[in-house]
């Protein structure tokens, strides 16, 4: 039993004054009638005047006396006048704080110090995030300071420990029915710790998009280099976890410096993420919002941006794995769980059922949280991809824009086969408007050209735009079977043949038929303004193809077909005769051996032409007519391959005995 402690009274003495009276019961009755007189004193509050106190140790001297040392304290009354004097001594105790204010530490101390601090944080949060979950506030903090090395190392330590941290997963907002319902200990504090994470992760997020923007104000931001580290620091996060919260803020950074017009190792950097990201996404969601946000951005800068920033569409993943084409002849049907012959079933118990089906459920949530994406949700994204790309070639078509004709039908040659079919006439009258305007340019097209002066220079020459239109009139038709139901759709080509068999003789007499429209190549010293092109902005193979090879894809698209007339390949054969004296080397080379293909095919057709006394047409051949049928090209005889089996390069000799050697077995 515990003992109530019963608080002790005071007692309170009578006065002497009062003792003494105090037979007097009268005048003590009296007196005793203002005993609590000072209890109102007692609550007055009272003037305490504290001074410092000594926390000074007692010495001993040289007597061997001890003794305790007294700190001199001021006087209570200067005290109160100091108090008092008010607005008399401000500038004073303004000037006693400044001195006593400590001084700064040097710059490089303040560095290292951040490094040791970030170091020390960075380890605690990488061993175990959920304890240490204050770490990324304090992080953000050292990214917050002025000192702009510090900052550096900040942003770059964030990077390295959100790397680590992020899970393999997207972390979804919690919905208020999460918050009230029950759950374990464990389950709520993983819950608390993915919501501290999203939450400082963004705040991480707006911090690089706000200093990748430093470089459009003139701060000292951009000099040091501020900028070049946030843009590094996005694009590493984007191809590391592009499958985590807040991807599209961090495709906008990238998308708004390719927006800019300085093309410096940022906008490369810029460019080649995008491109890796687009090679490497399997899911068909990061692809989409990068191609969403750079149609807007091309859009609203009026189509005036690089050339490079089009060509990134070139590296999408658009329906290459899940295009395969059905068999025309059978039907596959698919394949269902479903129930067996009970010859092939196997014996289960009761207990191997029950756990069989608890694993089935198991594997279904799996794929659930992994987020896996099924072949319908991965083409629908990616069919999605797809229309947004052609409708920018198509509205770039559309705008006539030259800078940007070469990117837009090198993508429309790349993934002509995906495009539907309704829209190929509409394609292929504008593809015709295309060389029409490149060999005959009009007044008003010139008048724009010279209004749009500020948009990037381009190297594009009109034999190029005429050979890149015809490549891809005839790829609309490769890989499509519209071959029997081409007389349905009205499928006119004749115009790109035509167009390139009056060509050929430009092509061959063209310097630079060799060189692509990014090559590095001398100033002409007879031109009234000698400029050299600048040199390609990034390191990728995109848009190099040169008008050798672009001519003989074309070429090999005419002739290599076995539905060709045989006035239309005597034509052309004797053309390509005639080129093979003037081109270059190694283009005669390449010529010579897509003959040797074409004569295997349609040998039998054209062998006459290698006989003088087999000929056919009466006349003269017209090498200079544009006019192919009129030519009459079966009045004359390749002449022409007696001088090439004399060139003085050998592998152009061998080309021309390895034509004729062909041709000699249909004889």
């Amino acid at each position: 039993m515990a003992i109530a402690h019963i608080a002790k009274r005071r007692r309170i003495s009578l006065p002497q004054s009062l003792r003494e009276r105090s037979s007097d019961g009268i005048s003590a009755r009296k007196d005793y009638s203002g005993w609590n007189s000072e209890q109102d004193y007692e609550q007055r509050p009272r003037k305490q005047t504290k001074g410092a106190e000594s926390t000074r140790l007692p010495i001993k001297t040289a007597e061997g006396r001890i003794e305790r040392v007294i700190v001199p304290q001021d006087d209570p009354e200067e005290q109160e006048s100091f108090l008092g004097s008010g607005s008399e001594n401000e500038s004073d105790l303004e000037a006693s704080m400044v001195e006593e204010k400590p001084t700064a530490l040097p710059y490089r101390q303040q560095v290292v110090e951040a490094k040791e601090e970030l170091a020390r944080i960075g380890t605690l949060l990488s061993e175990d995030p959920e304890e240490h979950i204050g770490g990324f506030r304090k992080l953000a903090d050292f990214a917050a300071s002025t000192n702009l090395t510090v900052k550096k190392l900040a942003l770059a330590t964030q990077l390295a420990v959100y790397k680590d941290v992020i899970p393999g997963y997207r972390i979804r907002p919690l919905s208020e029915v999460a918050d009230t319902e029950k759950i374990s200990k464990d389950v709520r504090r993983l819950r608390s710790f993915e919501q501290a994470l999203v939450s400082n992760y963004q705040n991480y997020v707006n911090e690089l998009a706000r200093c990748a923007k430093s470089t459009s104000n003139n701060t000292p931001e951009a000099a040091t280099g501020i900028s070049t580290v946030a843009i590094s620091c996005a694009c590493t996060l984007l191809l590391g976890v592009p499958h985590f919260n807040f991807r599209s803020e961090l495709i906008k950074i990238l998308v708004e410096k390719l927006g800019s017009k300085n093309r410096d190792a940022d906008f490369t950097k810029c460019l080649e993420t995008l491109e890796k990201l687009f090679r490497d996404d399997e899911d068909g969601n990061p692809s989409l919002d990068g191609v969403s946000q750079l149609t807007k951005m091309i859009k609203s800068r009026d189509y005036r941006i690089d050339e490079s920033i089009l060509n990134t569409f070139l590296h999408l993943r658009l329906l290459s794995e899940l295009s395969s084409r059905g068999s025309q002849n059978r039907i596959d049907k698919p394949v269902r769980d479903g129930k067996k012959l009970k010859s092939k079933r196997e014996f289960r118990t009761k207990k191997e059922r029950k756990v069989l089906k608890e694993r089935k459920a198991v594997e279904e949530e799996f794929k659930e949280a992994d987020a896996i994406v099924s072949h319908e949700e991965r083409e629908r994204l990616q069919s999605e991809t797809l229309k947004v790309v052609f409708i920018t070639y198509f509205r770039i078509l559309k705008a006539r824009i030259p800078s940007l004709t070469g990117a837009v039908l090198e993508g429309l040659a790349k993934y002509a086969h995906l495009i539907n079919q309704d829209f190929f006439g509409d394609l292929l009258e504008a593809l015709k408007d295309l060389i029409s305007n490149s060999a005959n340019p009009s007044e008003e097209e010139n008048e724009n050209e010279n209004e749009n002066s500020t948009r990037p220079s381009s190297s594009q020459d009109p034999l190029r735009s005429s050979l890149l239109c015809t490549t891809t009139a005839f790829a609309l038709l490769e890989g499509q079977d519209i071959a029997r139901s081409a007389s349905s759709l009205h499928l006119d080509l004749t115009f790109f043949t035509t167009n390139l068999y009056r060509s050929l003789h430009s092509y061959a007499l063209n310097p630079d038929i060799e060189l692509s429209s990014k090559s590095l190549r001398l100033p002409d010293p007879h031109s009234a303004s000698p400029t050299v092109p600048p040199p390609p902005t990034t390191s990728n193979k995109i848009n190099l193809k040169t008008p050798s090879v672009l001519l003989l894809r074309a070429i090999a698209s005419i002739l290599l077909p076995r539905a060709v007339p045989p006035l239309r390949v005597a034509a052309f054969v004797k053309q390509l005769y005639i080129c093979c004296l003037h081109l270059p080397e190694k283009s005669a080379q390449a010529v010579l051996g897509l003959l040797s293909q074409v004569m295997k095919v349609h040998g039998r057709k054209v062998a006459g032409l290698w006989d003088t006394e087999e000929r056919r047409g009466d006349g003269v051949f017209d090498a200079v007519r544009g006019d192919l049928e009129g030519s009459n090209p079966f009045a004359s005889t390749v002449w022409e391959g007696e001088l090439l089996r004399c060139h003085y390069v050998p592998a152009v000799r061998d080309g021309a005995k390895a034509v004729e050697k062909v041709v000699a077995g249909f004889k």
